[in-house]
């Protein structure tokens, strides 16, 4: 799998699809591939002009460390809100009912059917002393427990 984001005429889809990070579109066969490998999704969903969303773009999504562990543990899928204005409300939706709160970028961690099982926002590579776990931590977390308590995730 490879970041296929370079036929999208989305200007935020295209800012991210020279990133290390295997990027599919919203689709079909992002779900499919998810379903045929047994890996959680990430749907990661922003916008063009949003600063946490090039932030989190620079401190985790070009870094290549960063990039093997979403590459290696999920199917990536990237949504510009203002393209799919529907996709974004129901994530954040689901973003307010497990945090709430919510905001861009908006992470959703689902089952390879599109089911949310947590959310979160803006991420640091690293610790910064503001209480937030940095994303590596908490895409090993995820895998781990999609692994792990897979069971508990799908009730």
């Amino acid at each position: 799998m490879s970041n296929i984001l370079q036929s999208q005429s989305s200007p935020y889809l295209q800012q991210a699809c020279q990133q290390p990070v295997n990027w599919q579109p919203w689709g079909k066969d992002a779900f499919r591939k998810a379903r045929e490998l047994d890996k959680p999704v990430i749907i990661s969903i922003g916008y063009s002009s949003c600063h946490w969303c090039r932030q989190m773009s620079r401190d985790n999504y070009e870094d290549s460390y960063v990039a093997s562990l979403m590459n290696r543990h999920f199917v990536c899928i990237k949504v510009d809100r203002e393209e799919r204005p529907d996709l974004d409300l129901f994530y954040m939706e689901a973003s307010r009912m497990f945090n709430q709160s919510a905001g861009w970028p908006l992470h959703a961690f689902c089952l390879p059917d599109g089911a949310p099982f947590w959310c979160g926002t803006y991420f640091p590579k690293e610790d910064n002393g503001q209480g937030i776990a940095p994303w590596p931590q908490v895409l090993l977390r995820i895998a781990e427990h999609f692994r792990e308590g897979r069971d508990e995730l799908e009730e």
